[in-house]
């Protein structure tokens, strides 16, 4: 039996969605293959120990874990990270195979986690510290695609140094208004959920939403406000990705923000699969096969798409490799269109990490090839 370690939580706008997607990965989890031990990170970085789960995979037992999970920080059960020695408490070392992280946003799949594990030397579930690095920095990866000549949404960039000075502000307003016109949508270049994001109708607008997107992060991001449909693959595969179904968001407010995503129970429906003809289903799961590889990601992944109403034109917009969990979440939901129904979707994951955590013990860290 692996011991396996649900890690969730996280010092993340998105904290609150991890509490949901643990829960959803407990309720799902096949507990007589997997010793489960459940970290819970608070939103100011701590790491505890969560009280044990029943072993029964018992549909009621399974069916009392509250969403979203709570949280419990006890002094007593502070898990500390030890260098090359894995996790502790005051109690003794944790014995632990492999992490499972189901955490978003910063400090959760932007590469800081990843290589936390790596240090401690435990395995982990998902994308390495590039592709989750890659995978958070919106301006980065969409130069990387743009370089793959893979299509994404024309964009511009603004620091939150430059938009400080009066002069390279005006500057900045005057190019963006000229080279996009209005609206516009903004969003923080590193950040997850929609939060932080939003649309400009004119240049107060603007001003306003760059000062929401820079309470997240020091870099904004702006693109032309497309006339589109919101499409999303979900990618599985280690060093060949390979694409599952494609589904379509239809929000029933002007875009697809956290409100809608996570609070409002109508914020949005979710056609699976989308209604597209095969021509258009083949040439996304191709560009979301490429995306991925391109980034280098492995383990998972959820693809994200604009498909312009009026040209007919695929973007692509942006990738999550630590996508959501939660009940509406699109990513369990399209791999479970696919055949890969949630337990058997946690199950492969964890395999491909095996895989990979394999494939890199034989590697070798001394000079010794002749």
């Amino acid at each position: 039996m692996m011991n396996l370690c649900i890690l969730y939580g996280g010092k993340s706008g998105e904290h609150e969605v991890s509490l949901q997607s643990a829960a959803a990965v407990l309720r799902n989890i096949n507990r007589d293959r997997y010793a489960i031990t459940v970290i819970g990170i608070d939103p100011e970085g701590k790491w505890y120990l969560q009280p044990e789960l029943s072993k029964s995979n018992d549909e009621q037992d399974t069916a009392s874990i509250p969403s979203p999970l709570p949280l419990k920080q006890d002094p007593r059960r502070q898990v500390m990270i030890l260098p090359g020695d894995g996790l502790h408490t005051a109690a003794g070392p944790l014995e632990i195979d492999m992490v499972f992280p189901v955490l978003h946003g910063t400090n959760g799949e932007d590469g800081v986690l990843q290589g936390t594990l790596e240090t401690a030397g435990l395995d982990y579930v998902g994308a390495g510290v590039l592709a989750g690095a890659l995978g958070m920095e919106k301006a980065v990866i969409k130069r990387l695609w743009q370089q793959s000549d893979l299509p994404v949404v024309p964009f511009s960039t603004v620091k939150s140094a430059d938009f400080a000075d009066s002069s390279l502000r005006s500057r900045f307003f005057k190019e963006a208004e000229e080279h996009f016109g209005y609206p516009v949508f903004v969003k923080p270049s590193a950040g997850g959920s929609s939060v932080g994001t939003g649309s400009a109708e004119n240049r107060a607008e603007l001003e306003k939403a760059l000062e929401r997107a820079f309470h997240y992060d020091r870099t904004a991001l702006i693109e032309p406000f497309l006339d589109a449909r919101e499409l999303e693959c979900s990618v599985i595969g280690n060093a060949v990705p390979r694409a599952c179904s494609i589904g379509e968001i239809i929000p029933r407010s002007d875009y697809y923000d956290y409100e809608s995503k996570y609070l409002d129970p109508d914020g949005a429906h979710l056609s699976i699969p989308a209604e597209i003809n095969e021509e258009y289903t083949s040439y996304i799961k191709k560009i979301a096969e490429q995306a991925v590889d391109a980034a280098g990601i492995e383990g998972m992944a959820r693809v994200d798409f604009f498909l312009e109403r009026k040209s007919g034109k695929v973007y692509l917009n942006e990738v999550n490799t630590l996508p959501g969990f939660t009940r509406i979440s699109m990513f369990p939901k399209l791999c479970a269109h696919s055949g890969l129904e949630f337990p058997f979707l946690i199950d492969r994951l964890i395999k491909l990490a095996a895989e990979k955590a394999e494939q890199v013990q034989l590697l070798s860290r001394k000079r010794d090839y002749q």
